[in-house]
Formats: C-alpha cells, structure tokens, sequence
C-alpha cells in the first residue's frame, strides 16, 4: 500500500512539473506572437511612397527578330514619414 502511494504521488509531481512547463511555454509562445504583432504593425505604420518611376520603352531589333522589343519597368521606393 505505501509502495502504491508513494507511485502515486511521484506521478502526480511528475505530471504537475510537465503541466508547468507547458504553461510556460504558451505563456512565452503568446508572448512573443504578440510582440511580433506590435512590432509588423509598427513597421507599416506612416510609411509613404517616396518616388515611383516608369519607364516604357523599345529596344533595338535583334538580327533574328525582325519585331521591337518593348520593356516597361515601374519602380517604387518607400520611406518612412
């Protein structure tokens, strides 16, 4: 009987100590799910487009192609305001 009690009450602490750090380590996973929340909220915040550029035009003719090539490029920089 003591014998079983003592099994018992090892499991019950082992179980405890397994339930606390699984406590932690949500803790710790909301934690930091947060902050990174916070901080990609802060990041897009007042951010502006500084300059954008576009830029259209033709190349020369290759001399296996007989057709122009068109290139159009739009570019865009940002900043933070």
């Amino acid at each position: 009987m003591k014998f079983r009690t003592l099994k018992f009450l090892r499991r019950r602490k082992i179980a405890r100590e397994k339930i606390k750090i699984t406590e932690k380590a949500v803790q710790v996973l909301i934690i930091g799910l947060v902050l990174a929340l916070i901080l990609l909220a802060g990041c897009n915040y007042r951010m502006v487009p500084s300059e954008t550029k576009i830029e259209y035009g033709t190349t020369e003719t290759d001399a296996k192609n007989s057709k122009l090539q068109e290139k159009k490029f739009i570019t865009q920089t940002w900043k933070w305001h």
